[in-house]
């Protein structure tokens, strides 16, 4: 393959918003420069493997990562705090921590009924239920052969992108779970992510007992 193709693989990646597929690229290149030409998934490997060793060696701050079975430019991890730093407000927009719990019991155990996931958090989860279908963060994926039937419940492509992941598989391991809750910067971030909320909370309260005091006048 023409090294001509690398930049327009690198053109490909950085203009999708989602994950982009090698078998996509070749689709993509072969649409336009016909379907005599010769490229690989593995070729298609190999020049982003030589795009990453570009980036490194020239100090670029971003990469392009495998996630959800396909590619995307991605900033590097020593990066994240201060990434994370910017993005504190947008924290208030994400997943509750009822639903990162819910999320992450599913992600585990999958494929699992809702009894045995309220077994486990000891709460009823139908709302917590409805808006991760509602996300598509997790989908319907059958019916286990227990009395009733009840629905099975499993992980979706979306959740791989959502949380940044290639496979299932590459879920961090338990003992790694309880490093990262020890890490300095993640203990740092949480501390931020909580004053926000804490700070949205006295600002709703504020505004409940503006609206009240208007309301009576």
């Amino acid at each position: 393959m023409d090294s001509i193709y690398n930049s327009i693989i690198e053109a490909l990646i950085f203009s999708s918003d989602e994950p982009i597929s090698s078998s996509e690229l070749i689709k993509a290149i072969k649409g336009i420069d016909g379907e005599d030409i010769q490229v690989s998934e593995e070729e298609i490997e190999t020049c982003i493997e030589n795009l990453n060793a570009s980036y490194v060696e020239k100090g670029i701050a971003f990469q392009i990562v495998k996630i959800a079975g396909g590619f995307l430019f991605a900033t590097k991890p020593e990066y994240a705090k201060y990434i994370g730093f910017l993005s504190s407000e947008k924290s208030r927009r994400r997943l509750s921590q009822a639903a990162l719990e819910t999320l992450a019991i599913i992600a585990y155990k999958q494929p699992i009924t809702k009894p045995e996931l309220e077994s486990i958090r000891g709460v009823n989860s139908d709302y917590i239920l409805q808006t991760l279908l509602e996300k598509n963060l997790i989908a319907i994926t059958g019916r286990a052969e227990t009395i009733g039937r009840p629905l099975l419940y499993g992980t979706t492509t979306e959740f791989l992108k959502y949380f940044g992941l290639n496979r299932i598989n590459d879920l961090p391991k338990p003992r790694e779970i309880e490093e990262i809750m020890k890490d300095e910067d993640f203990i740092e971030q949480k501390q931020k992510i909580m004053m926000n909320m804490i700070e949205e909370s006295v600002e709703k309260e504020i505004e409940e007992e503006s609206n009240g005091d208007n309301e009576t006048e």
